[in-house]
């Protein structure tokens, strides 16, 4: 298998990390931006040209992080990162959904950064950030279970990316029991070497 693939991407953490948990990480060849094969094959795989986007062996390109760690879910004999049924299943599934909306929030602020500032982006980056207040009030309150599935890996993606990329906005002092789990989530090996790259 190969993966499109960028360090900095949050997303590609939690393919990564997936990959990790199912103990198959040793099958995927990481392609960086920086390489040929890169820029030549990631508008060909997909589309949309973003990353992470997964060549499986049989050469079909998967993109977009959920459908990527749902394939992944299929391979090996570790436990599975979505839970099959019940209220497992839908509480890592809301889980992924509010990680994944969180960091789409912080995209969306790091994209519009270096533009010129007037009251139209002023807006946009004040109900973007607080979408994101919003998910930290609510994981405090209705903490993630300590287990690694698709929910948990998303959320510690999120929150290491707002580490990553907003660190002069410092989530933790609000969100004490919220910290206290991530730094328990973050002894994970698939969590811990997934990790951004030193700013």
């Amino acid at each position: 298998m190969k993966l499109f693939y960028s360090p900095a991407s949050p997303y590609v953490r939690k393919v990564m990390a997936c990959a990790i948990a199912r103990g198959i990480d040793g099958r995927i060849a990481r392609l960086t931006s920086g390489t040929s094969e890169y820029q030549a094959g990631l508008q060909l795989a997909n589309p949309l040209s973003k990353v992470p986007c997964l060549i499986t062996d049989d050469g079909l390109s998967l993109f977009d992080s959920p459908v990527i760690c749902e394939f992944l879910d299929t391979i090996g004999d570790a436990l599975p990162m979505f839970p099959v049924s019940g209220g497992a299943r839908w509480r890592a599934l809301k889980q992924q959904a509010m990680g994944d909306g969180m960091m789409d929030a912080c995209l969306i602020r790091r994209g519009e950064a270096g533009k010129p500032m007037d009251a139209g982006r002023e807006d946009l980056h004040a109900k973007q950030a607080a979408k994101v207040a919003r998910s930290l009030d609510a994981l405090e309150i209705y903490l993630p279970h300590k287990v690694v599935d698709i929910g948990s890996i998303t959320i510690v993606a999120a929150l290491g990316y707002l580490d990553f990329r907003f660190a002069a906005e410092p989530w933790r002092p609000g969100h004490p029991i919220l910290a206290a789990w991530y730094d328990e989530m973050m002894k994970d090996r698939c969590l811990a070497e997934t990790a951004p790259p030193p700013v």
